[in-house]
C-alpha cells in the first residue's frame, strides 16, 4: 500500500471528528437555547474550546500528511505520524469533553508538537534532498 493510504485515513478521521465535536456543540446550544457564546455553561465552553482546539491543530497535520506522502517518504513512517497526530487529536478532545482533564490534554500537545517538528524535519530533509 502507497504513502497515501495514512493521509485518505487521517482526512477521514478528522472529518467525522470535526462532525462529532460540531454536533456537540451545536446539540448543548439548542438545548440551553443559546445561539452565540457559551452563557456561563461550563459544559457548552468545554464543548466549543474542543471543538475549536481541533480547528486550529487537524488541518495542519492533515496536510503535513499529505506532503509526506506526496514527497515519497516511507509509508510506515506517514502511519507514524498519522497515527501521532490521530492520537493527540482523540487525547486533546477526551481531555475537553471528559473528566481525564489536563492531563491527556497535556500528553496531547506534547505529541501533537513532537510529531510537528519530526515530520517538518523530515519534509525538511527530503527538500535537501537528505532524505
Amino acid at each position: 500500500m502507497t504513502a497515501i493510504a495514512p493521509a485518505i485515513a487521517l482526512t477521514s478521521a478528522c472529518a467525522l471528528m470535526l462532525t462529532g465535536l460540531s454536533l456537540s456543540v451545536s446539540m448543548r446550544r439548542r438545548a440551553l437555547g443559546v445561539s452565540f457564546g457559551d452563557a456561563g455553561d461550563e459544559t457548552l465552553r468545554r464543548r466549543i474550546r474542543a471543538h475549536g482546539n481541533f480547528i486550529e491543530y487537524a488541518p495542519m497535520a492533515t496536510l503535513t500528511v499529505w506532503a509526506l506522502a506526496a514527497a515519497n517518504v516511507d509509508t510506515a513512517l506517514v502511519w507514524l505520524f498519522t497515527l501521532a497526530f490521530l492520537a493527540s487529536r482523540l487525547l486533546h478532545a477526551a481531555g475537553m469533553l471528559l473528566a481525564s482533564g489536563p492531563a491527556a490534554r497535556a500528553a496531547a500537545m506534547v505529541v501533537q508538537h513532537l510529531a510537528f517538528v519530526a515530520s517538518a524535519l523530515v519534509l525538511a530533509g527530503v527538500l535537501l534532498g537528505l532524505i
